[in-house]
C-alpha cells in the first residue's frame, strides 16, 4: 500500500478550528477533502497531547547496548586497526547479533570512521627528541634566515605506480597519531631517481640518477649541480645547505668536501621528510608529471626535466616563507609526524 501524503500544519490547525465551532468529523472531511478516519485521528491526538504536530517517534529499539558501545570503543581506541568482522565476533561472544554494517553506523554516531592510514616515516625516541630538538633551536629563526638556506633531496618518480592502502579507525583530525599511522623505511629503487635542490628564490638544477648512488657519485653531483644553483640564484655568501642523514651524506669523505668548499651545512634530524619543504617540491613535479601521462622511461625523464623547469619561483617562496609553521607543529605533535 502507497504511503499517503502527510497533512499540512494549516490543515491540521483548521480541523481543530471547526470541531471547536461544533461540525461533525463527517461535515469537516467534506469541507476540507479530506477522510472521516483522518479527521478523527488529527482530533483524538490533539485531545490527548493538546498539539497536532508529528510526535517524537522511538524507533526500533539499538540492536548494540551501551555497555556493548563501551566495548567496541575500547577495542578501537587500542587497536584502530580492528576489522569490523573481529567487532562483530567480539559481539558474539559477548551474546549480541550484529552486522558488519550496524558496526559501521554505531562507530559512525560516535564521531569515528573508517579511514586510509597514512604511510610516515618509522620514528623511535631517539628521532623524536631529536626533533623536538631541532624545532626549538630554530623556532625563532627569521623568514630571512630560511631564504638563506639551499634545500636538497632525492626521490623516485614512477612510470606506473600503484599504492596500497590499510585503512584504521580513527575520529576526526587524528589522522597522523602514530597508532593511526603506517611506519615506513626509506628505501631505493622506483623507475627513475632524481637528486634536485631548490631555495626561496627557485628551483636549482636537477639530474638522474641512473645507478646506485656512493659517496664519490653525490660528491660529483653536489661540484656540478649544486653549486652552478647557488650561483645562479645568486644566493648570499652566508648560504647554507640542507641534506638528510643518508650514509652517503654524512660520510667522512663527503663531511671532508663540504669542509674543504666552506659550506656551511645545516644540522639535520633524521627520518624528518615532514620538515623538509622539498618533500611538498617533490609533490608538485609529481602531480605536473602525471597530468602528461608519459609512457616509457625516456618520456619520463623528459616530462620531469621540463616540468622541473616551469615551477614559479613563487611556489619555492611560498614553501620557505611559512617554514615556521613546521616547526611549531613539530611542538605541538611532541616531535611526531606532522601534516607536512
Amino acid at each position: 500500500m502507497a504511503k499517503t501524503k502527510e497533512l499540512s500544519k494549516d490543515t491540521r490547525k483548521r480541523i481543530v478550528d471547526l470541531h471547536q465551532t461544533g461540525k461533525s468529523e463527517s461535515t469537516i472531511g467534506k469541507q476540507l477533502g479530506v477522510k472521516k478516519s483522518t479527521v478523527g485521528a488529527i482530533l483524538r491526538k490533539w485531545k490527548t497531547y493538546k498539539t497536532t504536530d508529528n510526535l517524537l517517534r522511538s524507533g526500533a529499539p539499538r540492536k548494540i547496548s551501551s555497555c556493548g558501545v563501551k566495548m567496541i570503543m575500547r577495542t578501537v581506541s587500542k587497536n584502530p586497526r580492528t576489522t569490523r568482522g573481529d567487532l562483530v565476533n567480539d559481539l558474539q561472544r559477548a551474546g549480541t547479533t550484529v552486522t558488519k554494517v550496524t558496526i559501521s553506523n554505531t562507530l559512525q554516531q560516535q564521531g569515528i570512521k573508517s579511514c586510509s592510514a597514512r604511510c610516515v616515516p618509522l620514528l623511535k625516541p631517539v628521532h623524536v627528541q631529536a626533533r623536538l630538538k631541532f624545532a626549538r633551536e630554530h623556532i625563532d629563526d627569521t623568514a630571512e634566515d630560511w631564504e638563506n638556506v639551499m634545500w636538497s633531496d632525492e626521490t623516485k618518480v614512477e612510470l606506473f605506480g600503484i599504492n596500497s592502502t590499510r585503512r584504521v579507525w580513527r575520529k576526526k583530525n587524528t589522522e597522523l597519531h602514530p597508532k593511526n599511522t603506517i611506519p615506513t623505511v626509506k628505501h631505493g629503487g622506483g623507475n627513475i631517481v632524481l637528486w634536485g635542490c631548490f631555495s626561496a628564490k627557485g628551483t636549482g638544477r636537477l639530474i638522474r640518477v641512473k645507478d646506485r648512488m656512493n659517496g664519490a657519485m653525490y660528491r660529483e653531483i653536489l661540484s656540478q649541480k649544486l653549486l652552478p644553483s647557488v650561483r645562479a640564484l645568486k644566493m648570499k655568501r652566508s648560504w647554507v645547505f640542507q641534506h638528510d642523514n643518508d650514509p652517503k651524506h654524512t660520510a667522512r669523505t663527503t663531511k671532508e668536501w663540504l669542509r674543504k668548499k666552506h659550506l656551511k651545512v645545516l644540522e639535520w634530524p633524521s627520518q624528518s621528510p615532514d620538515l623538509n619543504p622539498m618533500e611538498n617540491l617533490w609533490r608538485e613535479l609529481k602531480v605536473r608529471v602525471a597530468r602528461r601521462q608519459p609512457q616509457n622511461i625516456t618520456a619520463l625523464e623528459k616530462i620531469c626535466m621540463e616540468e622541473w623547469a616551469k615551477i614559479p619561483a613563487t611556489v619555492c617562496a611560498n614553501l620557505v616563507k611559512t617554514y615556521s609553521n613546521r616547526l611549531t607543529s613539530v611542538i605541538a605533535n611532541k616531535g611526531y609526524v606532522t601534516k607536512y
